[in-house]
């Protein structure tokens, strides 16, 4: 049992806000362009040429997604890329957010390891999550938690805080907050699914 259908942006339903078209000013290709990994032959995502339409907008958010993403080499996240990638694909299928489960199952859930019997795992409500381990649990845990109850209990804290540092604890919430953000905007913007992207 899926938690919820994810919302399909490949539908008949016209986008709300449209991703920026090329031919682009040279300094919007160069920000799309620094957007992506080093060496990336993905053209830059739908979400980015919307974001990248409010360049202030655009200039606010592209620290904190780099730094999430390990992309800054000054300034990155403790959590280990498989923990966040666990995070994002939970709160990409709590938010009903297909585009953006999509791009990361596509990008990097074989890169990080994780199976597909686990990415099927992560979009069941049925415990036990067989295929997860005791410490993607606990992620899926975190998530369900915040996304319930946007708090959590002393028992679940307990059992992170024995597992993550109180910095990587931080940056775990803020992770968690930041993908429901990019859900909420792909979901009501409508952008389009990317081509290559997990469905």
């Amino acid at each position: 049992m899926h938690i919820r259908a994810l919302k399909s942006c490949m539908s008949t339903v016209r986008p709300r806000l449209q991703p920026l078209e090329p031919p682009y000013s040279d300094a919007v290709a160069q920000t799309l362009q620094r957007s992506m990994p080093q060496g990336s032959d993905v053209p830059p995502l739908n979400l980015f040429r919307l974001l990248v339409r409010d360049e202030a907008l655009w200039a606010a958010m592209a620290g904190f997604g780099r730094f999430n993403l390990k992309y800054d080499p000054a300034h990155y996240s403790s959590i280990e890329p498989r923990d966040r990638e666990i995070v994002i694909q939970r709160v990409c299928i709590r938010c009903g957010c297909e585009y953006e489960w999509g791009v990361h199952v596509a990008l990097f859930a074989q890169s990080v390891a994780i199976t597909d019997a686990q990415v099927t795992s992560l979009r069941s409500s049925d415990a036990p999550f067989e295929a997860l381990t005791n410490k993607d649990r606990l992620l899926v845990s975190l998530v369900d938690a915040l996304h319930d109850t946007n708090n959590i209990n002393d028992q679940l804290w307990e059992q992170l805080a024995a597992n993550w540092h109180e910095n990587q604890l931080l940056q775990l919430l803020m992770l968690v907050g930041w993908y429901h953000a990019i859900s909420y905007v792909a979901n009501v913007s409508r952008i389009p699914s990317e081509t290559w992207a997990a469905r």
